[in-house]
């Protein structure tokens, strides 16, 4: 079979991804040569064992997060973890150490803060507004921890998509 050019490729993706009920998802970067960020990537698998229409808004908003954090892990070096800073409000940045929703409309961040107190963030989905931050790591000699491939685990397990990180 011929090799398809990269415009090609797209609208056959699209396509597929309208017949399936995806939504749809789009980013332009000023840098051509900037990592690809989760819009201009499928959706893993996991994400859609399950039809959209059958999930909660708090669920689909929870799953998303988690492919932002990944694709932003994944550009940290090693003396960096990831960190979420909250727009509107005097909140700081919390050290993202889990995720949660709890049906149908409230996600649930749990961490730690600057001070490394323990701090909870429980959010409605209409009131979603996160910035991912890189921080130096709590522990210099550990090795960094990633976060974002733990909140996935709950994507290869049960169909429910709980994950239990």
């Amino acid at each position: 079979m011929p090799k398809l050019d990269s415009k090609t490729e797209a609208a056959i993706a699209e396509a597929v991804s309208k017949a399936a009920g995806l939504p749809r998802a789009h980013a332009v970067h000023a840098d051509p040569a900037a990592p690809l960020t989760p819009e201009q990537q499928p959706l893993p698998a996991a994400l859609q064992r399950r039809p959209l229409s059958e999930k909660s808004p708090a669920e689909w908003a929870y799953e998303r997060i988690i492919l932002y954090i990944r694709n932003f892990e994944s550009q940290l070096d090693a003396q960096q973890e990831i960190a979420m800073g909250f727009a509107g409000n005097d909140a700081g940045v919390l050290k993202i150490e889990g995720l949660g929703f709890f049906e149908p409309d409230l996600l649930t961040f749990y961490g730690r803060d600057e001070e490394g107190m323990k701090t909870q963030l429980i959010q409605h989905v209409s009131q979603l507004s996160v910035m991912l931050r890189a921080v130096p790591k709590s522990a210099p000699e550990a090795p960094p921890t990633r976060i974002g491939f733990r909140l996935a685990t709950g994507w290869m397990g049960g169909e429910s998509g709980d994950a239990s990180a």
